[in-house]
């Protein structure tokens, strides 16, 4: 995602719109700043929030959470559901209860060439994503779609071998250009991957269908989106709205006090304390809205290291962080402290899922118990003289999760744990550490889901990521446990909410004993806008604002 941004004349417009006069004048053109650059465009291949940001400008899915946190249609023309026919319960093949989902693509979907939103480009998407070698995640949701029969040119039907209480979120299942990519699938699913036109020709129209396009990237530094005129939806304001990539967020607060941004992208921004000490040095310039959400942030382990693989050695780790005070002094009280994945705001979370307040003693006699015996240098050691060492990493130049790390190394050193910090670009430590298994110790990141978002492709032991699946699952840490991955495909399957409630519970009375990842707190988003941009509206879950974009405006004086 680059951007053939030009920051100088940028600044100087910016300026002169804030003169007087230039008020009056149209605001064509409007720059985001974030955090973090896409490691691809492609919508199924590797997860990541700043490509979910672009992509909520440029495309438009089948289905969607809303701000209001309800499952609605984007791409189709109404959310089909066993009410109105457009869901119907059958019998699969071999005799298991199944169901058919239809939906019908809106008459007016086109993609920036011209070309008809169709049932083809579905197709070509199933297709792809069932073949394991192309990579797509998730996989089970191909899995379990085993047939799709093309009623009509705008029309796809979809065979599940299971009945599920999401039976008609689409999810990532999206319309992808047949006419542009499945060549290139055709020719080398496996490599497909590295070949996709939104990487090679990422300013081709006929990729994009939301009311912008992609028109200029400059790689690692931002993304230039001009208005897509097949766009049939509600006209959008901006004529232009111009993406930067700033990774130190101290450099991106300067870019927007200089005025080179007009606002920060809550999902990728700045941190809640630092957005507060902004908003009391700025005395309203800017408007600031803070949305508590599901954004889960965590150390994921690398759990088949024999360090990491002792539960208790995990246990020891949680106990030796005060979480809360970590809350307290560097977030101002505003992130919620995180006993498992599922955040308070769900309607699945268990309050009485145990906990692990901050306890250096206990911390200690686990470790004890494990084996690990203090050092002459404080490092504990085990009977082999292994020293209690891990590598910790995050996204580089996030200035809270990098605090946050030098004080976890304290904290953990305070019991005898050695921390090495290495940090990686967000493109990099996303796109090839994470997803291909390369770190070794723990990774400090953020997972954003939806409600009631079952985390299969984080905790099932089949999504582990290989090179044999060419690296599709995220289950990074390699947690395998044969009760949880039951749990995680009954708990699609039980429709009636208070069962399904009770299947929640033993979920994440499980992850709290095994720890497979190392909870740290549920994020509140600080979004950060001009005073004159009216109609945002943060939804603090996985379907970012961006997806709401046309309805933004600017506001009359």
């Amino acid at each position: 995602m680059t951007d053939l941004l030009r920051p100088l004349a940028g600044a100087v417009l910016l300026a002169l719109a804030a003169s007087g006069p230039a008020l009056a004048q149209p605001r064509e053109t409007l720059t985001i700043g974030i955090s973090q650059y896409p490691s691809t465009f492609h919508p199924n291949i590797e997860a990541m929030a700043a490509k979910s940001y672009v992509l909520g400008f440029t495309r438009r899915p089948l289905t969607a959470y809303g701000p209001d946190w309800q499952l609605a249609c984007l791409g189709c023309e109404s959310l089909p559901t066993l009410g109105n026919g457009g869901a119907r319960l059958e019998t699969t093949p071999d005799g298991k209860p199944g169901i058919r989902v239809t939906y019908r693509l809106r008459a007016d979907a086109r993609w920036g060439d011209g070309r008809p939103v169709s049932a083809e480009d579905l197709r070509f998407a199933w297709e792809a994503g069932r073949e394991g070698a192309t990579g797509f995640g998730p996989a089970e949701f191909y899995r379990s779609a085993y047939e799709l029969i093309v009623e009509d040119a705008r029309t796809v039907t979809l065979r599940y071998d299971k009945v599920t209480f999401e039976y008609n979120s689409a999810g990532d299942f999206q319309p992808l250009p047949a006419h542009i990519d499945r060549a290139r699938w055709q020719d080398d699913p496996r490599g497909y991957r590295n070949r996709t036109a939104y990487d090679t020709e990422t300013t081709n129209p006929g990729l994009w269908s939301g009311p912008w396009r992609v028109t200029a990237v400059q790689p690692g530094a931002g993304v230039t989106l001009e208005r897509n005129e097949a766009w049939a939806g509600p006209a959008p304001a901006f004529r232009r709205i111009q993406i930067r990539t700033i990774e130190n967020t101290a450099a991106m607060e300067a870019q927007l006090l200089a005025g080179q941004l007009d606002m920060v992208a809550g999902e990728l921004g700045l941190p809640v304390e630092q957005a507060a000490a902004l908003e009391r040095r700025t005395a309203g310039r800017f408007r600031i809205e803070y949305k508590p959400g599901l954004i889960y942030e965590h150390l994921d382990l690398r759990l088949d290291q024999p360090l990491l693989a002792d539960r208790r050695v995990r246990q020891a780790l949680l106990l030796a962080i005060d979480r809360a005070q970590i809350v307290a002094r560097l977030f101002e009280g505003r992130q919620v402290v995180a006993d498992s994945g599922v955040n308070p705001l769900d309607p699945m979370h268990d309050p009485q899922v145990q906990r692990w307040p901050h306890d250096p003693v206990r911390a200690a006699a686990l470790l004890e118990a494990a084996g690990w015996r203090p050092g002459p240098d404080g490092i504990r050691r085990n009977a082999a003289g292994e020293r209690l060492s891990l590598e910790l990493m995050t996204t580089a130049g996030n200035r809270a999760r990098e605090s946050v790390q030098q004080v976890i190394q304290g904290m953990w050193r305070q019991a005898g744990i050695e921390a090495r910090i290495r940090n990686e670009p967000p493109r990099v430590l996303f796109g090839e550490t994470l997803s291909r298994r390369r770190f070794t110790g723990a990774a400090l990141f953020a997972w954003i889901s939806s409600p009631e978002n079952v985390p299969r492709s984080t905790l099932h032991s089949e999504e582990i990521p290989t090179a044999a699946r060419n690296w599709s699952g995220q289950n990074y840490t390699g947690y395998r446990n044969p009760e949880m991955d039951a749990l995680l495909e009954a708990i699609p399957q039980e429709l009636d909410r208070e069962r399904r409630r009770a299947l929640w519970s033993r979920l994440q009375a499980i992850f709290a004993e095994d720890l497979p990842q190392l909870p740290l707190w549920f994020r509140a988003d600080a979004h950060v806008w001009p005073r004159w941009l009216e109609g945002v509206r943060p939804t603090g879950h996985l379907n970012p604002t961006s997806l709401w974009a046309e309805e933004w405006r600017v506001r009359q004086p």
